[in-house]
């Protein structure tokens, strides 16, 4: 049995309502929703949230939200980790259990179906060893990064690194963060991604963490960008 948790709580500050707020002529929740249910891959799919506005609007678009998020887990401060598990506990009272987990944020508008075919194909290829991350590619090599002080002025965070070719690094990834599969004993520790971690490649187009109004507009591009590829 498989378990979608889409954590969607209602305090978002930097946009406000970022998980409901309109995006390409349908609230942001939407796209992640209809990606999910459109895979085939869930027996269930739960939004876990505080919030009754971000409910009534989720149950209109035809998602049921089985039960509300304890106020308890629904501050700044509380990972997805502890949701996820509280998330399952409750099914588990109620009689339903889950081998396998995928927590898809609700902001993530440019995931699509096979995302999550594709991603539970390398998860079950490996027995459901390791959790598995949504990645993509770093555009430039992090040895040559530099941190930017008072006026301007830059630090290399390496320096030694600066005169290295960009043939002679490896290639570095990033969480990009759409989803994350798991195991539901990958949820016994609050960081269950210290060890070993799959991965499944997302291409830069589409790995857009979308945290600030600058990041909205610039998703919003790139999905208008997306559909017309499509046609």
């Amino acid at each position: 049995m498989r378990l979608a948790v889409i954590p969607a709580r209602g305090g978002s500050k930097r946009i406000p309502k970022k998980n409901i707020a309109p995006f390409c002529g349908k609230p942001m929740i939407a796209y992640a929703l209809d990606a999910v249910a459109d895979s085939g891959m869930f027996d269930k799919i739960h939004v876990s949230t505080d919030s009754e506005e971000i409910r009534d609007v989720v149950e209109k678009l035809g998602f049921p939200v089985d039960f509300m998020r304890d106020p308890t887990l629904a501050d700044d401060y509380t990972g997805l980790v502890p949701v996820l598990r509280w998330v399952v506990e409750q099914y588990r009272i109620r009689g339903e259990s889950f081998e396998q987990i995928c927590c898809v944020m609700p902001t993530a508008p440019l995931i699509r179906s096979k995302d999550f075919v594709e991603a539970f194909k390398i998860f079950n290829r490996h027995h459901a060893q390791h959790p598995l991350l949504v990645v993509s590619r770093f555009p430039a090599p992090i040895e040559w990064a530099f941190r930017r002080g008072e006026g301007g002025l830059l630090t290399a965070v390496s320096p030694e690194s600066l005169v290295i070719r960009s043939q002679d690094l490896q290639h570095v990834y990033y969480e990009c963060g759409p989803f994350t599969l798991c195991s539901p004993q990958h949820l016994i520790v609050d960081n269950p991604l210290t060890g070993q971690v799959l991965s499944y490649m997302l291409p830069a187009e589409r790995a857009v963490d979308i945290d600030t109004p600058e990041d909205l507009a610039y998703a919003e591009r790139l999905f208008k960008l997306s559909n017309e590829d499509l046609k």
